[in-house]
Order: C-alpha cells, then structure tokens, then sequence
C-alpha cells in the first residue's frame, strides 16, 4: 500500500486529457472482428480505448459492489481502483480444464485442480450472460511476448475501466499497422473478465464464488467472483508455461537486465522477493521485471510493463518505480491520504 499526501488532480483536467487521447468510439459487437463468435453481442463497446478514456470511465462509472470503493485519481496522476473482496490472488480456487488434449500434458495437483468441459461451459456461458448485460465493455488486445516468432495475440474483455487499462499497460501494445494485421481475425487467447460477478458453487468442480478458469484448448481464460487484476496478469503467465515449453524454451517467474557489453543478468524469486528492485540496477537497461522467456536467439520479456509492490516505496529507495506512478499507472489497493 502507498500513502499519497497531496490533492487530486482534477476531473476536469482527467476529462480534457481524455478527449485529447480519445482514440476509441462506442461500438455493437458485430462491428469488432470475431466478439460475436466467441459469444460477446453487447451493443456499447469500447475497443482499444485510450489511457484518458479508461481513466474517465472508471472515476464516473461505481461498482457494482457497493463495497468496493471507487476508483479515483492520486496527486501524482496514477488511477487508484480497488478490487473489492479479493485483494490478492486465489490459487486455491483456480481451476485448469482436463481434456484429451491436456490430460497427460498439464501437472494436475494442488497447483493445477482440474475441471470438467461441461462444467467449463457453465461457467462460461455464465460469465457472457454477464458481460452482454452490461451497459458497456472494454476490449484490449495486445501480444504476450516480444519475440514475433513466438508471441502470442491476447484479447482482454472486460466490465471495468480499470481492468482494461491495467491489461493496456501489461500486454505488449500493437502498432496501428500490427493491429490492422494481426486482430482482424480471431487472436489467439481470450480473457472474460466478470470479476464482480460470482461464480456459481453449485457447477461441479466449482467450490466457491471465486472461479479463475484456463481453458487451454479453446484458448480461454474466464474470471468470476475476483476483481483481482492480477488475475488476468498470471492467467497469460500461465499460458505462456504451456506454449513456450511445448516449443522447447523456458518461461521464467524472473526479472533481467543488460549490462553495458551485452551480458544479461536473470534474477529468479517468488512473488514479492525483490526481482523488481534489483532488475531497476540504474547502471543497466531493464529487459522486464517479472515473465521472461529463454531462447536460442537469448531473453525476452513476456510482459509490456512493469508490476510492482508499493509497500513502503519510497523515491529515496526505489526511484524509478516511484516515478513511474504517473499518469496511466494503476495504483491497485492502495491508500490515499485525503
């Protein structure tokens, strides 16, 4: 959490920064390549949003849990939003689908706890039902991986501005000549994000209102009963475990970074051990701070942006991480000092 002691920029100034950045116009499904196929008919979309839009959408726009508070904006412009119940990730309630295609390939135990199709397929109708009752949905689409031979094109569906814009600056974003190129047809992988509305503990294999869902042969990812956006960050992480080791490369829970002649310096850890930190090294270019893959050709990041805890940040300590909480950041669960 991180304390931010000076007045809010104003809406007003959000608001003019947003119709400047507006890149994006309300849409019907039917007028984004392959929404309708993969069962999204919502008539108020927003696709690939600007950073301004998303900001706008989420100060004006409540939650549905009128527990959850709202999101707002901090002195030094980063988004603060707030992910209701679920303040961290729910391991324990995430479930991968066993199939005949991922039966013998997927290490199924504590980790990996398995889901029948049918019961994937209520879930998943349920989560649509959802979304296409919304008064409006974002739609991100980004890459997972900075080497094209193998990158993967990843579209986020989501209810919340704050979802959207969290996944914007984490995927890898498109140029307007990539976009037009690569998802123009279906991309790769989806995420249905329906994180304020709960899973239904009464699917089987479905223990709770808290249901992250990998589907790897439909290529799917479907949250419910979590506003966890790391949710969405560790779902194409795990993707990218099953892809890259299929091709022979290694996916890596590691920060990098360059020195001056080239050497490559891969620091391994646990959620929450110091990667970030030490990969921000001043003296050396930082490759990514968290997903990385390692091929012949050497190491890339999976990632387009940086996720870093904030407890007890400081500029003296950290100042890149600090200064990088500006305009477009999202600030997720933490506290504002009014």
């Amino acid at each position: 959490q991180m304390c931010i002691r000076d007045r809010f920029i104003s809406l007003q100034m959000i608001t003019f920064i947003s119709r400047k950045l507006f890149s994006s116009t309300i849409k019907p499904a039917s007028a984004i390549p392959g929404l309708e196929s993969v069962g999204i008919n919502n008539k108020n979309i927003l696709w690939q949003p600007s950073v301004g839009q998303l900001y706008e959408y989420a100060i004006k726009r409540a939650p549905v849990d009128p527990k959850t508070r709202q999101d707002i904006i901090a002195s030094n412009g980063a988004l603060c939003s707030y992910s209701g119940e679920r303040t961290g990730r729910s391991p324990k309630d995430k479930r991968v689908v066993i199939d005949d295609n991922t039966r013998n390939e997927v290490w199924w135990g504590k980790v990996n706890i398995p889901l029948e199709p049918a019961s994937f397929k209520l879930h998943e109708e349920r989560v649509l039902d959802y979304l296409n009752l919304r008064p409006q949905l974002y739609v991100i689409d980004g890459y997972a991986g900075w080497d094209p031979a193998v990158r993967v094109k990843v579209r986020v569906i989501t209810a919340r501005a704050y979802h959207a814009l969290f996944m914007k600056q984490m995927l890898i974003r498109p140029t307007p000549e990539e976009h037009a190129k690569d998802f123009q047809q279906l991309p790769d992988y989806h995420i249905f994000n329906a994180g304020e509305f709960p899973a239904s503990a009464q699917i089987p294999g479905i223990g709770s209102k808290t249901c992250p869902t990998l589907n790897l042969t439909e290529r799917k990812i479907v949250i419910a009963g979590t506003q966890y956006a790391g949710e969405m960050k560790k779902g194409i992480f795990a993707v990218m475990h099953y892809l890259m080791a299929k091709q022979g490369l290694a996916s890596l829970h590691a920060s990098a970074n360059e020195g001056e002649k080239g050497d490559v310096s891969i620091l391994f850890g646990l959620s929450g051990t110091g990667k970030t930190t030490l990969s921000a090294d001043p003296k050396r270019k930082l490759i990514g701070d968290d997903e990385h893959v390692w091929s012949d050709q050497g190491v890339f990041n999976i990632e387009g942006g940086c996720y870093a805890k904030c407890v007890n940040l400081t500029r003296e300590k950290e100042p890149e991480i600090y200064d990088a909480l500006r305009f477009g950041a999202v600030l997720e669960l933490s506290l504002i000092h009014i």
